[in-house]
């Protein structure tokens, strides 16, 4: 029997996992603990646990980057990925390519946490909110002019305040696309009310 090398165990353990379709493309459900965001590289490293047993994770910079909210311990989450072996320390981990919290949805979460973060920052003291006209002339709306919920606005000013001029600001409201275009609109209707 030849006498081979830690690194080429490693490699062949790597090599292995890889090739084995039941460990890639993987989905598994878990706990996170020990959280770890490196905000200079972008990299986050967890354990993924149940009440059983761990797992090692890592989710590299491109893929952390798409994520919509900010994973913590204890945060139930199902997490898509695959099985390899870090080499240099023999270990095997989970490389994973997205999370998805389990119980509320991504874009709840991820409300809630920007939420918190506002609050922290003191944006929802009273202080900083400006009243409210008793009669306003013109009243802006941020939406898409194909939808049904410009309609709707049509359809309650028309009855409830028939006085009132609508300024409508057409912008994507679903999709990747929209988080920025309803961003872009906002700041359009603040610069046209602004000019008014």
């Amino acid at each position: 029997m030849p006498v081979i090398t830690v690194t080429q165990i490693n490699k062949y353990i790597g090599f292995s996992l890889k090739g084995d379709k039941n460990l890639q493309g993987i989905m598994v459900r878990g706990e996170i603990s020990n959280f770890v965001h490196h905000y200079k590289s972008g990299h986050m490293y967890f354990n993924l646990k149940d009440s059983e047993s761990s797992i090692k994770a890592v989710m590299f910079a491109s893929a952390a980057s798409r994520l919509k909210f900010e994973p913590e311990d204890g945060m139930s989450v199902i997490v898509s990925g695959s099985i390899s072996v870090y080499e240099r320390d023999g270990v095997y981990q989970l490389y994973v390519n997205d999370i998805l919290p389990e119980g509320a949805g991504k874009a709840g979460l991820a409300l809630e946490q920007l939420k918190k973060k506002l609050a922290a920052a003191g944006l929802f003291e009273t202080a900083h909110k400006r009243p409210l006209p008793a009669m306003p002339l013109k009243i802006g709306a941020v939406t898409s002019l194909n939808g049904a919920a410009i309609r709707d606005i049509i359809n309650v000013l028309s009855r409830r305040y028939p006085i009132g001029e609508l300024v409508a600001v057409n912008v994507i409201v679903q999709g990747d696309e929209a988080p920025d275009s309803i961003c872009q609109g906002i700041l359009k209707a603040e610069c046209q009310a602004a000019t008014l």
